[in-house]
């Protein structure tokens, strides 16, 4: 059987492309630049789970995107987590925090309605995106 997205990570992000590894996914809930990579890998629930090779991967794609994503959108803080709670398919967020945010500093998770980019906002938002997207060989 092969690798499916998620419904609810198909309906709760916006494909912004793949790596070698990974779906790489914009969370629509634009109060964060939020982004998570799901490895392209069925039946995966946790990062052990992955072959080492792909555990390696899945380590220099989150690098890659989170030192992009910080120098990007100025951030105070990555946070950075793999918590399949309400999802299991294994996917790994990559959130940037800034201080003052109406989360911090605890966790963004169900603090507020999700609020949607706008059309503008998103093709802004992917045009931030698109250097990290390079450097991840991302089609």
């Amino acid at each position: 059987m092969g690798f499916e997205l998620h419904p609810r990570l198909e309906a709760d992000s916006i494909s912004l492309g793949r790596s070698a590894l990974c779906e790489v996914r914009l969370m629509n809930e634009r109060t964060w630049p939020w982004v998570l990579l799901v490895p392209r890998c069925p039946d995966i629930r946790e990062i052990h789970d992955l072959s080492e090779r792909d555990q390696q991967q899945l380590l220099r794609e989150s690098c890659v995107l989170g030192k992009g994503m910080m120098d990007a959108f100025a951030g105070d803080k990555l946070n950075v987590a793999a918590l399949g709670n309400m999802v299991p398919q294994l996917h790994l967020h990559h959130i940037v925090r800034h201080e003052g945010d109406v989360a911090w500093p605890g966790p963004v998770w169900g603090v507020q309605s999700p609020v949607p980019y706008s059309a503008g906002e998103l093709a802004e938002v992917r045009s931030k995106f698109a250097p990290m997207l390079r450097k991840l060989g991302a089609s």
